[in-house]
């Protein structure tokens, strides 16, 4: 009884597993890698929330309630929740679809908004939804992210160059904005952007595991500090307030606004985490629990509403710093909160000198790895009906915006999988020269006298069912002689119809 019990707390609560089992050697490994990513994940965090036109710390304290909530309930032993590139930006597009104005009301939209993220994981787990989630195909995310990456490197741009936003936002606009302001750039704060991008992108190259953002962070705060550069046309942000979220329950307004991209980032949240998590699991893990991973997800999302944060997510590349560091549980996850909290207390007011140019360049580096051309032109060797839907996916969100590139991507995920089950082989089957069972015939193998024996690849139903008839007589007329007996192999289908029936009758 004592057993089963606990066994069923674990299940609950993924955590107590690995706290049952922890090893005393582990721990140094977790604590670096937690303070390793954290470096990474605190201030591109901040920088992510400015994205959607948020102050810096709500991307902070994403750093904090989402991370904790994960690390007791997530079954992914190192990966490392907060928000993400992708996340943000649908987070931007919602918050202006509302038309709410106003730092304390978009920050409170942005609670609402991640309430009901974490509502509708929550929902789809209790519906065991988690199998149609995960039928997005990839080639759409591959789309869905170059124009998300585009779209926020667009709107980073006015940043970068020291020139005001355009007065709507989109792709085209920022670029249009550039070009009508390009004689007010402040050059002091283009130097400092270049320099910024290409010390991060160096970084990058020759030493993977230096904390490029928190270098980034410290050497724009001291120019600011020591050099005054905020004196010469380098805008800085808001000031940053000492001390923790205060709880407070999210407004239920602008619903019906949110629906949608509350559906979008839902979707798009699961489907990044619980592609980070197979990543960067290794065979001694336990086996990863895809329902559980919806509830911890969308519990992340919830609990972080109450506390002012933004929709939490598995990102990529904290992910893999705290991987590549050598975590070995979520114990690295705990010690990131940790570091995000005596930030929160003691350091918040240097933050208030960072240059807005500084996490520009931040978010520059961070969404090119979303901007993947070399993954285009592979699907344009292999598939080229899938380098079309992928195209296709990010030229829309380019167009239009992030919703309608998910919504037409969901769509054309469904057009893949039909195109696939509506097109099976029917391949011939003959004996080997070497004796043995039917094989798919080659060159050299012995027809049968008389008779011809096809194996449908696929399963078949009524839609696909005429294009197999189709595909049978054509194999049967390739036959010299005509065979006697035709028989057919239809292993693959394991239910018919009465359709399927009278098409093979006739």
């Amino acid at each position: 009884m004592a057993v089963a019990a606990r066994a069923g707390a674990e299940r609950i609560v993924p955590a107590l597993s690995w706290m049952r089992g922890y090893e005393r050697r582990w721990l140094s490994k977790d604590v670096l890698a937690g303070v390793t990513a954290g470096a990474v994940v605190i201030p591109q965090a901040m920088a992510y929330a400015t994205v959607a036109g948020l102050p810096v710390e709500i991307g902070l304290y994403t750093c904090m309630v989402p991370m904790l909530v994960y690390a007791l309930l997530g079954g992914a032993r190192r990966m490392s929740i907060s928000t993400t590139s992708t996340i943000v930006a649908l987070t931007a597009a919602a918050l202006a679809a509302t038309g709410v104005q106003g730092t304390d009301n978009l920050v409170a939209t942005a609670t609402t908004l991640s309430l009901m993220v974490g509502v509708m994981l929550l929902g789809a787990r209790l519906l065991r939804l988690g199998f149609l989630v995960e039928g997005v195909s990839e080639v759409v995310l591959i789309g869905l992210k170059i124009g998300v990456g585009l779209t926020i490197a667009a709107s980073q741009l006015p940043k970068l160059l020291g020139i005001p936003p355009p007065s709507t936002s989109g792709f085209f606009q920022d670029i249009g904005n550039v070009f009508r302001n390009l004689g007010d750039v402040s050059v002091t704060t283009l130097a400092l952007s270049a320099g910024t991008v290409a010390g991060l992108v160096v970084l990058k190259k020759v030493a993977p595991r230096v904390p490029g953002p928190l270098i980034a962070l410290v050497v724009g705060i001291g120019l600011v500090l020591f050099a005054s550069i905020d004196q010469h046309g380098v805008a800085v942000i808001a000031e940053v307030p000492s001390g923790l979220p205060v709880p407070h329950l999210p407004p239920l307004h602008h619903l019906g606004d949110l629906a949608p991209y509350a559906l979008a980032i839902a979707l798009l949240a699961y489907l990044e985490s619980i592609s980070v998590a197979r990543a960067t699991r290794e065979t001694t893990d336990p086996p990863l629990d895809n329902d559980q991973e919806l509830v911890a997800v969308g519990a992340a999302s919830v609990a972080g509403a109450f506390f002012q944060t933004v929709p939490a997510a598995g990102g990529f590349s904290q992910t893999l710093v705290n991987a590549d560091a050598g975590a070995r549980t979520q114990m690295s996850e705990l010690v990131t909160v940790a570091l995000a909290l005596v930030v929160a207390l003691v350091l918040a007011p240097l933050l208030s000198d960072l240059p807005q140019a500084t996490l520009g360049a931040i978010v520059l580096v961070a969404v090119t790895g979303l901007i993947s051309f070399r993954d285009l032109a592979r699907l344009a060797r292999i598939d080229r009906v899938e380098f079309v839907v992928a195209v296709i996916t990010g030229a829309i969100a380019l167009l239009t915006n992030l919703l309608v590139g998910v919504a037409v991507g969901v769509v054309l995920t469904f057009y893949l999988l039909l195109r696939l089950l509506n097109h099976p082989l029917v391949v011939e089957l003959r004996r080997p020269p070497t004796g043995g069972d039917l094989e798919t015939a080659r060159e050299g193998d012995e027809a049968i006298p008389g008779l011809l024996v096809l194996r449908i690849e696929g399963t078949l139903y009524t839609v696909n069912v005429h294009l197999v008839q189709e595909q049978i007589l054509a194999q049967v007329s390739a036959q010299t002689p005509p065979p006697e007996v035709v028989l057919v192999d239809v292993g693959g289908t394991v239910a018919t119809s009465v359709t399927v029936m009278d098409v093979f009758a006739a």
